[in-house]
């Protein structure tokens, strides 16, 4: 498998998890990047920012982008979503639920 996809897509789980953990508020990028760091020790802001963009696309998560520090939170979707309640769909390392 390549590296790199792989990499992406846990990082998207793991963004998701940081959202549903930050509900009903949101957080700050900055906080999505210190909770990635024990999984992604590499991972930038821009990472985070390029993930947080993709979930936003899929209607998972809602960014404010209007501050200097992006601000996001989960959509109804992306809950559902870390809840098992709706099918995974590709590009996101999401585990089988046990």
């Amino acid at each position: 498998m390549d590296m790199e996809r792989a990499r992406r897509e846990e990082m998207r789980w793991n963004i998701l998890r940081a959202l549903y953990a930050a509900q009903p508020m949101g957080t700050s990028e900055a906080i999505i990047k210190t909770a990635l760091i024990e999984i992604v020790p590499d991972v930038t802001v821009m990472d985070v920012r390029r993930e947080l963009d993709y979930l936003c696309e899929r209607g998972l998560a809602e960014i404010n982008k209007n501050r200097p520090v992006w601000f996001a939170k989960a959509s109804w979707h992306g809950i559902d979503f870390v809840e098992y309640t709706v099918d995974c769909f590709p590009g996101i390392a999401r585990p089988e639920k046990w």
